[in-house]
């Protein structure tokens, strides 16, 4: 029986990190600016739409953070910066918590984009500034 990997089956350490970004960009995505808003200029995710329920939607976006906080283990993220990406999602879910203004705030204190470009400095990588926001489009 052969040793040798398939690299089909076996993708290389580079490829596991693109496929890992490129899931973090679009989680960020998804979570803060996946639907635009006429007139507000910024778009809205899921993260604010959980928001509406009470107390579990902000409990429910925090928990989806938290992959976002696995994946950057994998890009070798330090245990200081999880920590503050964890951080981040609990001061989200804190303000998001607040009836009425918690559901405003969370339109605008964006999490996830925010660990995202935690991330992206702590790495000295420009991958994320280029892909996050998509190109506006012309009317």
């Amino acid at each position: 029986m052969s040793t040798t990997w398939n690299a089909a089956l076996h993708p290389s350490s580079v490829e596991r990190k693109r496929r890992a970004r490129d899931r973090l960009i679009s989680l960020a995505r998804l979570m803060d600016s996946a639907i635009e808003v006429p007139g507000l200029r910024r778009g809205v995710g899921l993260d604010a739409l959980l928001g509406l329920v009470p107390v579990a939607g902000d409990a429910l976006s925090a928990l989806i953070g938290l992959y976002s906080v696995i994946q950057a283990r994998e890009l070798g993220a330090s245990r200081w910066l999880q920590a503050r990406m964890v951080g981040n999602l609990l001061l989200d879910a804190a303000i998001g918590a607040v009836p009425i203004a918690g559901d405003v705030a969370d339109v605008f204190f964006r999490a996830h984009r925010r660990n995202l470009r935690l991330l992206q400095r702590h790495l000295k990588e420009p991958w994320i500034e280029v892909e996050l926001d998509p190109p506006p489009r012309r009317r």
